[in-house]
């Protein structure tokens, strides 16, 4: 900046040297928390959609049908949808296990009737966060859904 400038009383020049590094500061900060703020919006897209199929004894036993997350991983569960369209038993359960302070608790238990309720069964239907894996399973009271696939397909986020 040409002149020499002067604070009013006082005999010496201003340094504008360090108005300027401070101004120079303050844009690389805006500029940083812009990029943040972009990155943290572009990633909350979430993750690919995860689909699959299980066949198992259904009414056997209780039978492990997926595992959603992992220990000491932080995710959002946006939704988990199974179907039991190949399925003809009156009393088909769904659980949901977790860990809680290193123990496994169920967590969620539902029954649905094959014959009544409509094939997709919209189990995880909003939003719910979890740091340990989310086991489902499912149990039939019909020999005949032994054997038969359980399709499922849910949708992650990493916090």
């Amino acid at each position: 900046m040409p002149g020499e400038f002067y604070i009013e009383g006082k005999k010496e020049k201003v340094d504008l040297t360090e108005i300027k590094n401070l101004i120079s500061q303050i844009q690389t900060s805006v500029t940083q928390v812009t990029n943040n703020v972009t990155t943290l919006v572009a990633k909350s897209e979430g993750m690919a959609p995860v689909t699959g199929s299980v066949t198992g004894d259904w009414e056997t036993a209780e039978s492990d049908l997926v595992a959603i997350g992992s220990h000491n991983a932080r995710y959002k569960v946006h939704s988990l949808v199974i179907s039991i369209s190949n399925l003809v038993g009156t009393a088909i359960a769904v659980r949901l296990y977790m860990l809680v302070n290193g123990v496994e608790c169920k967590v969620y238990e539902q029954a649905f009737d094959a014959t009544a309720d409509p094939p997709g069964l919209w189990v995880i239907n909003g939003t719910v966060g979890i740091h340990e894996g989310l086991r489902a399973t499912l149990q039939s009271n019909d020999a005949a859904d032994n054997g038969q696939s359980v399709d499922f397909d849910y949708m992650l986020e990493v916090m």
